[in-house]
Order: structure tokens, then sequence, then C-alpha cells
């Protein structure tokens, strides 16, 4: 049931039942995200490795740094090295030996390197010989191994590359070779009877485990010579079995072949769909999977019905044979490009998704977690920018080159009210098979979409050319010549010298970013993927070149910002990764692009920059998403320090500031959001992280209400449900400092319910720490502190650096019921919840921090929902009926528990007593029965459980409970008859904590004077 899947650039994940869940085990370990290769070593299931950098490489493709080696079963990894590998195609282990692993080595994608081709360690990745190379242009793309003798060895190797405008596969370079001794020697069998003749691109290989010296290859070459080969000789000669074009679709992309660990006669090839064979390779049939754009395929050695697969959707495992599979929506791996955000609240986000739908998703639910069912698919886009209309969220426009219909630049206008589509490209024309000089326009793979802050019935949209519609895309008007290079090398067909590829990846000189400024309406920029930058002052009617001198060309430029508080203040962010240079490169002006400054500043020189974004509230504050995350300055890019706070090593393909929220679009590992960047912006203002302790100033929190039901489900394993009727999986983790964490399986994260506080210290502290909050008279509401009897998830944390304590607007609970006061028959197996007492109204607050005797204050604000419609005086009607409830509540526990102790001292009273007490006994008999009778009206006295409600009547306590989430349940008022119920049931508790109090002052202390006068030990009252 444990399943391993390594996502193109998202990690490895683990499943452990089945692939019903995923957990990401990587984090923390690794230092790139996506993993080419994935091996666990047969002889010992705890040995795995990852080889990084995938060798599909697609436009958007990431690449890696090496080999990590875990062996405690991915519990904890180590980086092995062959860092400048890049992109690793295959790692093969030895079936008795964990230590003796090879690795198959594809190099650097964008450029030439020595460090390619096929790797071999007898120490378990501690010291590795480079044992095949081709050459520095051709790397090792596939690699098997023969099970029953591992000293035999196929690899292929591939010359391949690609660049901004074009992939190249294809040449000499790529070959076939095989190993008789482990890789101490290899045979070139290129040119073996019967094999592929002329030249040869990508080739998958593999050995049958079931027919000693069977092989199985799939090679791209010309015409018929491109097909499935099979040996029975271990490559002396070959036979072609088929050329079924199906097989061999976009070859550069696949190219995956995998023979059946049982029988000799069945072998599987992955492509668009994957297909199966039971006749040694001549007709297949298909095995349908959860997703198109099949790669990747592991067969159980001893059961073929057992197998988990890899899509570009995801992993999903199969235990018929494939007959059926399990769901790839429960890894939270999407490939996000560009992103949106819109006017709502909570707001969403909104993305285009690698290999998949435009997808939409909230900020935040009622039901505590954002489950797949709070999505939405606002149409088809793949690619491409995506843009939502800001008086509208309804309607959204959608780059969708790659996913839809409608030829070049793909451009949908969706509607969420008919869930309808509408193609409004700029100039539909056909684009299959052309090259990208022959189009009228070109649009990019991720074109540029984008409001005017100053309309929003003005679109622009970027291609070679920026265009403008304001009639939502019923036509459009050129507003600038062509904004590239346009040189025509570049224009060309893409593929390489044999199998053509014209999915529109690959079309270049053209608009890559654009934006007008929020300052001035009609001064637009445009940022090219060939390196140049534009600018218009007047709508479009003239453009200026302000290219900056010293960036390097053909730069791909990813975004323009600029800056919220100075308008001829211009940042951008550019690359070359894919021409082989993998420095930054960050940009400022401060004269509107006369003239530009580096702003790289102590950046990380092997981190690339993809898009930078300007904080607007604070001048100085930066972000900057790279290949491996996100990066911030506090002093406008002199200095830059990584993002922490549990962010993943993930590509970072967009960014954008919402309120005090940074949002994240990683291309590997979802949507990401920062709650509260409230501190980076007071540490800007300074240039510099805080000194001293400090209480950062809580941004204004929304009192957002979850649904009831929200955490019903909630037991000690998994909660399958946030709520009532609602599907999501999450459960409790506890951490080192004993206190929990919801780890989320299959559903988005809410942010935290509560009034988030930031402080920081220099150093630990080693004394008490405390905070407190007050109404907006300056009394207290509530205490914690970091006291070791504090329950874990309610203690102040007092690390080093900065802290966070999030308080959910509660009261304190009610005094709790003394469990050493009732005598059970045994513990309950369920558990019951922690109370707290009600919500505060919204209004004006404080927060104290009371470190070793210094303090701090700061006010905040409690606002109510935007959507409710709610006042001020039913909010605080709401609040006073509850807070009488709970102040009742508060006493009938007191009493309760008061009651419980005279009782259980009357109990063992009795046990003393002699023939001549015959007073005392009857006096005690009678107490015992009062109390009894007055406990079974305050509270249930005969439920055992948590959960045993149904079996007696309630008592009043359960009434004040349920009335509680009568007035509580919505932001309102309460209704009249709540508040007489509320009356009548107080009156009610109140006149049994009456007759209890008339029974202490009378009968008990009269009990006491006869105890006394007995020479017995008094009941203490």
């Amino acid at each position: 049931m444990t399943y391993y899947f390594g996502a193109c650039a998202g990690g490895v994940w683990k499943t452990t039942d089945g692939g019903t869940y995923w957990e990401n085990i990587s984090d923390g370990y690794f230092k790139s995200a996506t993993v080419g290769a994935l091996t666990v070593a047969q002889s010992d299931p705890n040995v795995i490795y990852a080889g990084m950098g995938e060798t599909t490489i697609r436009i958007d493709v990431s690449y890696g740094d090496g080999v990590y080696k875990s062996t405690d079963g991915g519990n904890s990894w180590t980086h092995m090295g062959l860092e400048e590998t890049r992109h690793i195609s295959e790692i093969r282990v030895h079936p008795q030996n964990p230590d003796i692993v090879y690795v198959a080595a594809f190099g650097h994608a964008f450029g030439k390197n020595a460090e390619r081709g096929v790797y071999r360690s007898i120490d378990g990745g501690e010291n590795w010989d480079l044992i095949l190379h081709e050459n520095d242009g051709a790397g090792a793309i596939d690699l098997a191994m023969d099970p029953n003798n591992p000293r035999h060895l196929i690899a292929t190797t591939w010359e391949a590359h690609r660049h901004f405008w074009t992939l190249s596969s294809g040449g000499p370079g790529s070959k076939i070779y095989r190993s008789k001794d482990g890789g101490d020697t290899w045979e070139d069998i290129t040119n073996r009877p019967g094999f592929a003749q002329g030249m040869l691109g990508k080739m998958g290989v593999a050995i049958s485990p079931a027919q000693s010296g069977r092989v199985w290859a799939l090679v791209e070459a010309k015409g018929i010579e491109g097909a499935l080969y099979r040996s029975d000789n271990f490559g002396d000669s070959w036979e072609r079995v088929s050329p079924n074009r199906d097989l061999l679709h976009r070859p550069w992309y696949y190219m995956h072949v995998f023979a059946d660990t049982t029988d000799p006669d069945t072998v599987y090839v992955t492509n668009y769909q994957m297909w199966k064979s039971t006749d040694g390779g001549r007709n297949f049939d298909e095995i349908t999977t959860p997703h198109g754009d099949n790669h990747d395929l592991w067969i159980d050695p001893q059961n073929n019905q057992r197998m988990v697969q890899g899509n570009d959707g995801g992993a999903n495992v199969s235990f018929n044979g494939g007959l059926s599979w399990t769901t790839i929506y429960n890894q939270p791996t999407a490939q996000f490009y560009r992103m949106d955000i819109d006017n709502q609240y909570p707001y969403r986000l909104y993305a285009t998704q690698q290999d998949n739908t435009s997808i939409s998703v909230p900020s935040a639910t009622e039901w505590g977690a954002i489950t797949i069912g709070d999505c939405t698919y606002p149409g088809t886009g793949e690619s491409g920018f995506i843009a939502v209309h800001p008086d509208d969220a309804n309607v959204v426009y959608v780059g969708a080159v790659g996913s839809s219909p409608g030829g070049s630049g793909a451009l949908q206008r969706y509607d969420h009210r008919t869930r309808q589509s509408q193609l409004i490209n700029v100039w539909p024309e056909e684009n299959t098979g052309y090259r990208p000089r022959d189009l009228k326009y070109r649009f990019a793979w991720t074109f540029p979409i984008h409001f005017s802050p100053h309309d929003s019935g003005t679109i622009y949209v970027g291609g070679n050319h920026v265009f403008k519609t304001t009639n939502e895309g019923k036509n459009w008007e050129v507003i600038s010549p062509d904004l590239s290079l346009n040189d025509p090398d570049k224009l060309d067909y893409s593929g390489g010298p044999l199998t053509g590829d014209s999915a529109g990846a690959e079309t270049y000189a053209s608009l890559s970013t654009f934006i007008e400024s929020v300052h001035r309406k009609g001064e637009l920029w445009a940022g090219t993927d060939d390196g140049l930058i534009h600018v218009s002052r007047d709508g479009g009617a003239n453009w200026e070149n302000v290219t900056p001198s010293d960036m390097p060309e053909l730069s791909y430029v990813g975004s323009i910002e600029i800056c919220a508080h100075n308008p001829d203040k211009i940042y951008f962010a550019a690359t070359r990764f894919k021409l082989d240079d993998y420095r930054p490169y960050l940009f400022v002006s401060d004269d509107s692009g006369k003239s530009w400054r580096s702003i790289n500043g102590d950046f990380p020189t092997n981190e690339i920059t993809r898009v930078l974004r300007s904080d607007p509230v604070s001048d100085d504050l930066l972000f900057v998403g790279t290949e491996t995350g996100i990066f911030y300055s506090l002093d406008d890019g002199e200095h830059w320090q990584r993002m922490q706070g549990g962010f993943p090593v993930v590509p970072v393909y967009d960014i954008q500031i919402k309120n005090e929220d940074v949002a994240v679009a990683t291309h590997g590992r979802s949507f990401w959001i920062a709650d509260d960047i409230t501190p980076l912006r007071e540490m800007a203002k300074k240039h510099e992280v805080t000194h001293g302790e400090m209480l950062f100033k809580p941004r204004d929190t929304v009192r957002q209400k979850l649904h009831w039901a929200t955490g019903v489900f909630d037991g000690d394993g998994k909660n399958y449900s946030p709520a009532f009727g609602v599907g999501g999986t999450t459960y409790l983790k506890t951490m080192s400092d004993g206190q929990t964490k919801n780890v989320h399986l299959d559903v988005g994260e809410n942010p935290p319910n509560g009034a988030i506080i930031y402080y920081w210290f220099d150093e630990e502290p080693e004394g008490r720490v405390a905070l407190i909050f007050r109404d907006h008279e300056g009394e207290p509401i509530i205490k914690f502190t970091n006291d070791k009897d504090e329950k874990p998830n309610k203690k102040v944390p007092t690390k080093k650096g900065l802290n966070c304590f999030v308080w959910d607007m509660h009261l304190p609970a009610p005094t709790a019921f003394d469990p050493n006061l009732v005598d059970k028959p045994y513990e309950p197996l369920a558990k019951s919840g922690d109370g707290r007492g009600p919500r505060v109204a919204p209004g004006n607050y404080f927060v104290e921090l009371d470190a070793e005797g210094a303090k701090l204050e700061q006010p905040f604000k409690i606002i109510k929902d935007p959507r409710l419609d709610t006042s001020q005086e039913d909010f605080d009607a709401q609040f006073d009926a509850l807070l009488e409830l709970h102040e009742i509540q508060d006493k009938l526990h007191q009493g309760v528990n008061n009651l419980r102790s005279l009782r259980k001292q009357m109990q063992a009273l009795k046990g003393k007593l002699q023939r001549h007490h015959q007073a005392i006994a009857e006096a005690t008999d009678s107490l015992i029965d009062q109390f009894t009778e007055i406990e079974g009206t305050l509270v249930n006295r005969f439920k055992e459980t948590p959960r045993d409600v149904l079996r007696h009547p309630a008592g009043l306590d359960d009434t004040l409970g349920e009335l509680a989430w009568v007035m509580s349940i919505s932001d309102h008022a309460p209704t009249s008859q709540a508040l007489e119920v509320s009356v009548d049931v107080r009156q009610k508790v109140d006149a049994q904590l009456e007759v209890l109090q008339g029974l202490i002052d009378g009968p008990v202390a009269a009990l006491n004077e006869q105890i006394e006068e007995a020479g017995i030990k008094t009941i203490s009252i």
C-alpha cells in the first residue's frame, strides 16, 4: 500500500494507503523542486534515490541539483552530489545491493556541459564515476537494468536542447548502448541489424524481467524508422514491431516503454494515451488513465496487477492492471502560470495551470478548509495570463494557448453566470504547423492580458504588438508597432531535424509582460521575451525603447512593476535561464525609464528571477519569485532574504499583494498565501530586521463566521469531513513543542480565524511572557502566558526572532466541571471539546505584551464581515445576550462542582459514622438526596460520555448550551423568543442555585455543628 511519486516541480510524495492520500516527504531537505527520477531499492525498501530535474523539456521545464537519498523510507534525505547534471532521466539500483546505483543524466537542457551521461556509485552515492559519456551536447535519457542479471544494462543517449524560441530533438549523439559487465565497458549497438536507420532522436528502452534477452526500444526517427523495436538477444539484432504513430507523438515529451514483470509478451507505452500490447508489441489497446499526457509506470515485480502510473495530472494507483485507478485530485501539485485576484470577500485567486483548466479558488471558506467543491473553473486556460473583471468577478479573461480551439492566441471570455466561454482572439488564424514568422500576429504561450486601472471597460492584450479593446473583445485595435526584435532566425519551425512541434509554446519575439501606470492614464509599459522594454506615454500613439544598456541580450522580461508611491519608479525582473544563464536580473529606474540600475544586491547568484512585486503600502518592501521560492527586500533591493515560514522549495511564477496578504502562484505546489505581512512592512520602514522587543500593530481582523458544524467530525485519526455534507480530509499532527497542527491532505488551508498578533524578541526570554487582550475601555478580556501548564495551542510562543499568536476572539470558557468529583465506571472513548466563551463583537481592542515585566501595547480593530448588513447594535445585543448565558453557565458549573464536592465529603463521612451517630447519618442522607436532585436539574447526571445525550432528559446546562447555539449560529441579534427562553432558563438556574445555597447556609452548616460536637472532621464548604 506504500507508493512514492516525484512531482515535476513539487518534490517527493508518499502514500501508505494505496493512493487514497498523499503527503510531501521532501520539504525541508530538497533545495530544488523538480524530480526527474525516483527509485526504491528492491533489496531494502527504506532506501530511496531521487534524481532532480525533469527531462520532458517542455517550455516550463524546471532544473534540479543532482541526487538525494533516503535510508528511512523518506523521513529524511541527504544530498549525494551531481549538482551540475541538472536534468536526470532515470535511476537504477542493483536488486541485491542498494549501494550500487546508476544515474542517467541528461545534463543541461539549455546548453552544453560535461556532466552528462551514465554515472555509477558502488558506495550508495558517496562517490560517482562517469561510466558512459557521449558528448557535451548529448546526455543519457533512459537506462534499463536486467533484474535477473543486473550486470546487463541498456542505455540511450539523446542529442537535444531547448531555447526560448525553439526545441531541437535528434542528432548524431542519439545512440543506444549496452553493457554486460555492470557498466565497466559499453558497446554502441545503434547499427545492429534491424534497428532504426538514419538520424535518431529520443529513445526509451525496457528489459523484460520475464524473458532473458528481450529488450524493447521506442525510437524517434524519420518516417517508418520511427517505431517500437524488439530484440530477443539483448540487442544483437532487432525487429520493428510497430510503427504506429500513436506510440510516438511528440517524441521529445514522451518515448516511454515498460515491460510487464511477469508476461514476456505484454508491453506498455505511455504517450497522450497509455497503450498495452499482449502480443509482443504488434497490436495495442488503450488503458484509460485519469489524465492525458502519460509518462511513467511502475509494475510490481511479483504482481503485475499492482502498479502506479504518472501523468500530467499526477500519480494514480491500480490494483487490477489498469482497469481502474485512484484519483489524482488529492495531490496539491498544480503548476500555475499567471494569477489574478478579484475584489470579493473572501477574495478568490485565479490562475491558469499547466495541463489543466484555469481555476478559481477562494482564500477562505465557511467550512474551515477549502475543498475542491469550493473551486470553479473559469475557462480552459492552461498557459497564459488571466484577468478578472474589476467590477464583475463573474467575467474572466483567460489566455488558453494549448488548451482551447480557436487558433493563434486563444483568448476566452468566461461568464460564470452562464458557464460559457466565448473565444475573442485578437486574430483567430490557424497556427498549427506554421512558422511563427508566417503568422500575421504572434502570441506567446503566456501572452499578457491587462485591464486598464483607469477604465474597466478597456482591456489590453500583448502579442508582438499591443492590442486594445473597449467592447469586451468584439473588435481589437492595434496600438503599437512590433515591439520585439522580430529576428526571423528565431521564428522558424520548432522540434528539430526529426519531428516538428507546433503547439505554440515556442512562439517567440512577443510581449511577455504589460502594464498601464496606475498613476498616469495612457502610460503603457511593455516587456518582451527577447529582451526589450518599451513605454508609451500617450496611449500607444508613440513608443520609446527604454531597454537598459547593461541588460544582456535576449533576456526574458518576466514582470514590470510600477511603484505605488512614485509614478517614475519602475521595476522589472528578467531571466536568461533558457540560454543556460542562471543569474538574477533585477532592475529599477527612478526617472521613468531614462536610466536604470541593478538591484541584485546580495541576491543569490544562482537564482533565476521570474517576477518582482513592490508593496503598495511600504515603499521599500519588494518580493521576488524564483525557481526555488520567494525572496524579499526591506531596503529597495540592497539586501535580500529568503522567505521562510513553511513555504516550500518550488518555482514561483507569479505574486500578488492583496490587502495585507501575499498570494503566490507556484508552478508545482498550487496556491500559497502569507497571511498578514504587517511585520515586514514595519521592518521595511527601518530598512532592517527589528532590534529589541517589538509588538507589531495588528491589522484589522475580520470577524468571519465559520459554519456551526465545522470540526464536528474531528477525531483522533483522519477527519474526513470539515462540516456536515462536505468532503475533505485533514488530521492533527503533534509538533515538537506540544502544539497540534492541522495537516491538510486533499483540501486547502483556511487563514487563521482570529486576530493575528506578531511580536519580536532579539533573544528568547527566560521569564514569564503574557499576552493580555483588553476591550475598548482597557478592561482585561483574556490572558495567555508561556507557563508550562498552559495548554499547548494556547501557550504564548517565545522563540528568538518573530513570533505569532492567534487569538480566536473568544472570552475564556466557563469554569469546567471537575472530573475528580465524578465517579466513573470507565473513561469515555469519545473526547469532549475544549469550551470557550462568547465571541467578542466588532469594535476597538488592545493587546498588551508583557515580557518579563516590560510592557508594550497596540490597538487594533475587529471588523464585521463586509458581506453582512448586521448593525453594531445587533452585534452588541448578541454579545450581551451570550455573555448573560456565559455568566449563568459559569455559576452553574461552579455550583455543580460545589455540590459534588459536598456530596463526596458526605459520602466519605458516612463511612466514619457509628451506630450512635444515627441523627448525623439521617441528615447526611437527606442532604445527599437533595444535592442529587439539584444536580439532576442542573445537568444530565446520567450522561456517561460526551455523546450520551439521548437516553435521558437534558439538564439546564445542556439547555444553556443549545440556547447559546441558537443565538450565535449566525451574526444577528437574538430573536425575541430566544431572549424570552434565556430569561426563563437563567431564572431556573438561579432558583436551583438559591436552593443549593440555602442548603449550604442551613442544613450543611447545622450538620457541621453536629459533626464537630461528635468530634468528627467537618465538611469543607
